[in-house]
């Protein structure tokens, strides 16, 4: 199936691989029973086919970033980021980066915020920053602005995960996606939309995918599987997360629009 111009995404910018036996961290969400390899995902890609994709860091395996790392050594249609301590080095990052490492993940819901005003996480931010890669920022919606604080003064890149998990009783009031559309208006952060296959209304992702293309343009969002649907497997396909990506976004330039600003930044 070839990729054309506004029928399918360009990029999947969200999805997640382990191989068997890989550790979980202590403090793992979930701990699947299967094994996700990049092979699978990779078949997947080309069953539907959408040509490139960004691997998250998955909080369940901590700083175990190693098969991933491999995953994208090996397959150059990948990219992806890690979630690392923030004492790593400058020559640990150029590393990862020729492997095709893009940014660090900071995944933060259910855990106390780490101080960012400390030098470990000031010298990550601008090494970070110097490198040209991002911050992938996933948090409680509550807690969105007090974490980009931080990042928009160091002015490294910031990519905000599923929506910015807006409150949807807040609507376009929450201060989530406020804090969201200024990070973006500011020309330091990009949205993805992704996760929204768990609103059991697709309303929510549906208005929130309007907004900010109204308010920031299609440039600064991404689609994202998040596949494989940890904690809901089965509930949900990537087909359906495709056609949940053209409800959201039923204007075919502006999907397209947004595949080839995924593609600028994160192959580009």
């Amino acid at each position: 199936m070839a990729n054309t111009r506004a029928e399918l995404p360009l990029v999947d910018t969200h999805a997640h691989i382990w191989g068997p036996n890989m550790p979980f961290a202590n403090a793992a969400w979930a701990r699947p029973d299967y094994s996700f390899p990049v092979e699978t995902y990779l078949e997947i890609l080309d069953a539907h086919g959408i040509q490139h994709a960004v691997i998250a860091a998955a909080s369940l395996f901590g700083t175990y970033n190693d098969y991933v790392v491999r995953a994208l050594r090996a397959h150059s249609r990948l990219r992806g980021t890690v979630i690392v301590d923030p004492e790593i080095s400058l020559y640990e990052l150029e590393a990862m980066q020729s492997d095709g490492v893009v940014g660090a993940r900071l995944q933060l819901f259910h855990s106390d915020l780490p101080d960012f005003e400390s030098d470990a996480y000031r010298c990550l931010f601008y090494r970070l920053r110097d490198l040209g890669m991002h911050v992938h920022v996933n948090v409680e919606p509550d807690r969105l602005s007090e974490v980009l604080k931080p990042l928009l003064t160091s002015g490294v890149k910031i990519v905000i995960d599923h929506f910015g998990w807006p409150d949807a009783i807040k609507g376009l009031d929450c201060p989530a996606f406020l804090a969201a559309v200024d990070a973006c208006r500011s020309g330091s952060a990009w949205v993805k939309l992704s996760g929204g296959y768990r609103r059991p209304n697709q309303e929510i992702p549906r208005n929130y995918a309007r907004a900010y293309l109204e308010r920031v343009g299609p440039q600064r969002l991404f689609w994202g599987s998040d596949a494989p649907f940890v904690g809901m497997e089965g509930q949900v396909t990537y087909t359906e997360t495709i056609a949940q990506f053209r409800y959201w976004v039923p204007d075919v330039e502006e999907r397209d629009a947004m595949s080839r600003a995924a593609y600028d930044f994160y192959f580009g």
